[in-house]
């Protein structure tokens, strides 16, 4: 339930009508716009008169939310989140790119690309320290060497860093980490999110590879009910029939969840198609649907990569891409 709390109403008036509410039992979370206070109930609500509230003079409108996800609706918080981690707003209009190599492989390989993709303008960096791969014969990653790589690239280039937690085990190695990565396999690791949920550091998630919006806000859901309202939800792409690219990135639900959601929505092309060439118009498009950031995967050498070589870009492709999203934000679709 939400409810909709007049302008002129004084600190005293609101307090008074949030005791009533919580004596009942209810769990308020309080929402500050620029044009209207919205309380959201959260709880069981059926034991609220709704027509005894609307009559309160305070009260400009009551309204019951059908859907299952409560701290991520945007009927809940009708301004748009911002998250910012170093000199990267999301969720402010603006589009920061995350940039670097699928995994850690080297200090000289992580460092150079962070150098590249900081020139190119790039606000953080990306690298994979611990890789989920579908082949347990595959390269697993370089675990906790690869996070202190990560951080000896933030140290020499400034950028904050973006990496992604396996399992809670692994939470220790983060303190240092500016945002944690849950990927798609772990969207709904329910265990593992409400864990997540306890700190207090921005969390990447990324949707699931045949999960519905909702059920993708459902798992951020997980999060924001723990207490951590830091999330940023990441698009990736879904499985669907089509075999021409590795997924097929679903460009409809930018402008969806940012009607469903106030938090940010960012784009992966890389991940979402697979293949290089595609990196570039898949940005564009996401940029222009009025994505609030993109992470693209960047590598030094993508024919020797030892994770998504064909899906990497070289930092000379990058930092044309960077160039095009450039001239595409200021027009973006605003919703």
């Amino acid at each position: 339930m939400v409810v909709v709390v007049k302008n002129s109403t004084n600190e005293q008036e609101l307090n008074k009508l949030m005791t009533r509410i919580k004596d009942m039992g209810i769990e308020i979370h309080v929402s500050r716009g620029s044009m209207q206070t919205v309380l959201g109930l959260v709880g069981d609500t059926s034991r609220i008169d709704i027509e005894t509230i609307e009559a309160l003079e305070i009260v400009e409108a009551v309204k019951r939310i059908q859907e299952p996800y409560k701290n991520a609706n945007r009927k809940f918080h009708p301004d748009n989140t911002v998250i910012t981690v170093g000199d990267a707003s999301f969720g402010d209009g603006s589009c920061p790119i995350i940039a670097g190599p699928c995994s850690v492989e080297s200090e000289e390989q992580i460092i150079y690309v962070a150098e590249k993709v900081k020139a190119a303008g790039a606000k953080l960096l990306r690298g994979g320290a611990f890789k989920p791969r579908t082949s347990p014969y595959a390269f697993q990653g370089m675990r906790g060497e690869g996070i202190k790589l990560l951080l000896e690239a933030k140290q020499v280039t400034g950028l904050p860093i973006v990496t992604e937690l396996m399992d809670i085990s692994q939470l220790p190695l983060f303190e240092e980490v500016d945002i944690i990565q849950i990927g798609a396999r772990n969207m709904q690791n329910f265990e593992l999110l409400k864990e997540i949920g306890k700190i207090d550091k921005p969390i990447l998630l990324k949707r699931g590879l045949a999960n519905t919006l909702q059920e993708f806000l459902m798992s951020a859901e997980y999060i924001m009910a723990g207490g951590n309202e830091k999330v940023i939800l990441c698009e990736r792409g879904i499985r669907t029939f089509e075999t021409a690219t590795r997924n097929t990135l679903d460009i409809s639900a930018i402008p969806m969840l940012k009607n469903m959601t106030h938090l940010p929505v960012i784009v992966d092309p890389s991940h979402a198609c697979g293949i290089a060439r595609m990196v570039k118009p898949m940005s564009m498009a996401a940029a222009a649907c009025g994505a609030d950031g993109l992470m693209i995967e960047v590598h030094n050498d993508p024919p020797h990569a030892k994770c998504d070589g064909p899906q990497s870009l070289t930092p000379e492709a990058f930092e044309d891409v960077v160039k095009s999203v450039n001239t595409i934000v200021p027009f973006a679709f605003k919703g």
